[in-house]
């Protein structure tokens, strides 16, 4: 059951799970990424009003949450373009900078959030601390997936890696630590900030658990 496609039931539960991730790392002094997930619908614009409802009401709550960054449309695909995402991301930004002035704010690329390049021909003007997300697997991405993210960061676009693995791009398959080893190179020495996955336990080659923990 998605946000816009369970009922009000659901939704006020996942609200719930939020909050308490909200809470957790904030007491643990950690960041916490508010996510809008696309995945299936590829997308933002399927669920744009949705999206504007959700993150008003997130910027609201969280607005005093320094750790808080909202991420509003995890992985743009099936063919979507850039200027559609941009039109979509105007719309949630400005729900957002309504009520909070300078949260940080992450932006989907199209193609699985991989084509920066074309995000940093025509990035979002008039707002500050937005950046702009990509995602990468070691198994499957390598030197011309960097290339691109070189030229995005050539044209001074703020670039924030918010998923990636070192499997292949299903999360499954054989892990490519050498690879990997280049990406944390690529981004240490560009200084991008990285968050992995995943930290459960699901049977998959990208899961940091195993299987069998409880």
């Amino acid at each position: 059951n998605g946000y816009c496609t369970g009922d009000a039931a659901n939704r006020r539960q996942l609200e719930q799970q939020i909050d308490k991730g909200v809470r957790c790392a904030t007491k643990a002094g950690l960041y916490v990424i508010i996510d809008w997930h696309i995945l299936s619908d590829g997308n933002p614009r399927t669920y744009e009003k949705q999206a504007v409802r959700f993150f008003k009401k997130m910027a609201s709550k969280y607005k005093k949450h320094t750790n808080v960054l909202y991420e509003i449309c995890n992985e743009p695909n099936n063919g979507t373009s850039w200027s559609t995402i941009k039109t979509y991301a105007k719309k949630v930004i400005k729900a957002i900078r309504a009520r909070d002035e300078d949260g940080i704010i992450l932006i989907g690329t199209p193609n699985w959030s991989q084509d920066v390049d074309t995000a940093a021909d025509s990035p979002i003007k008039g707002y500050k601390n937005l950046m702009y997300t990509l995602h990468f697997y070691a198994g499957t991405h390598g030197s011309y997936l960097r290339e691109k993210a070189a030229t995005a960061l050539g044209k001074k676009l703020p670039l924030f890696v918010s998923e990636f693995g070192i499997s292949d791009a299903s999360g499954n398959g054989a892990l490519n630590k050498q690879e990997g080893a280049q990406w944390m190179k690529f981004l240490k020495k560009h200084k991008i900030s990285y968050m992995g996955w995943n930290l459960s336990n699901k049977q998959e080659s990208s899961s940091l658990l195993e299987p069998s923990c409880q």
